[in-house]
Parts: structure tokens; C-alpha cells; sequence
């Protein structure tokens, strides 16, 4: 079996039908239009002016460290510890093994958590959420489908 090319990204194409300062807003539209059986596999909702937001969602010290840690590490050693018991016979030997494999987890995802923390030498005591948004979203239409996806668009636009 031949393998296809990869396909490399290409910037959208079409005529601007719509603009909205949100994406809930476009994606609206486009299910406005896709309501009104519109050939949507014609358009493209495009975000302009992103932007990288940092959102800070709190303190961040060695108890939160380690604290994280250890609950990272207590799920892996669940996992393992199950996996090992793939292995055991009897069913008390079983919950023993998770159990111990939990435990020891967790101790090691609190050190390494406090190791990890201690590392950044306080260059980055806060927790915080990233994400790429946009100023605003613009719905584009291959040209020769502009027009009636306008006019759609004004009737959802009168309906407000």
C-alpha cells in the first residue's frame, strides 16, 4: 500500500461573509447557515490577531509541589500496582500490591515534585493557564457561495 503525502497547512481562502468578536458567535452563524441548508463545507471560520494569554490561576510553593506530586504519582502507582497484580495469585494480594505500589508513588511524586519545585529557584511561583485567542473571527465563503451566505447571515442578524 503506497502511503499519501503529507498534506502541509494552506492559509483559508474565500470572501469575508461575517465578522464577530467572539467564536461562539461565528460558530453560530455557520450553524445558522448549515440550519438553512447552506453548503457549509465552503466555509472557514478564521481567528485574526491571536494572541498568547496567560491566565494565573494561583500560588504555586513546595507543599502545592509536592501535594501534585504525590497525586501524580499515587495514580501511577495504582496503575502499576494493578499491572503487577496481573501477575499475583489470590485476591487479598491483589489490593495489598496496589495499595503498597499507590503508597510508594505517591512518595516518590512528592519528592520529585519538591525536587522539581526547588529547581526553579522561585523564578516561577504561580500556576497559571495558557491558551491562543482571537481579537476577532471572521466567516469566509468561496466566492461563488458569498452572496447567498450573506444574505442568509442578515437574516440571523435581524433575528438578533
Amino acid at each position: 500500500m503506497a502511503m499519501q503525502p503529507m498534506r502541509m497547512p494552506t492559509p483559508p481562502t474565500g470572501v469575508p461573509v461575517g465578522s464577530y468578536e467572539t467564536y461562539e458567535a461565528a460558530q453560530r452563524a455557520v450553524d445558522f447557515l448549515s440550519d438553512e441548508q447552506f453548503p457549509v463545507q465552503h466555509v472557514t471560520i478564521v481567528g485574526n490577531g491571536l494572541r498568547m494569554v496567560e491566565r494565573v490561576t494561583g500560588r504555586w510553593d513546595r507543599n502545592r509541589a509536592a501535594t501534585t506530586g504525590a497525586a501524580g504519582g499515587a495514580w501511577w502507582g495504582v496503575f502499576l500496582g494493578l499491572m503487577l497484580s496481573l501477575f499475583s495469585e489470590g485476591t487479598n494480594n491483589v489490593l495489598l500490591v496496589v495499595l503498597a505500589a499507590a503508597i510508594a508513588g505517591a512518595v516518590f511524586g512528592a519528592v520529585f515534585g519538591m525536587i522539581g519545585y526547588a529547581m526553579t529557584g522561585g523564578r516561577r511561583d504561580f500556576r497559571s493557564q495558557s491558551s491562543v485567542v482571537a481579537t476577532t473571527y471572521d466567516v469566509l465563503c468561496q466566492y461563488q457561495h458569498a452572496d447567498q451566505a450573506r444574505t442568509l447571515l442578515e437574516k440571523l442578524a435581524m433575528r438578533g
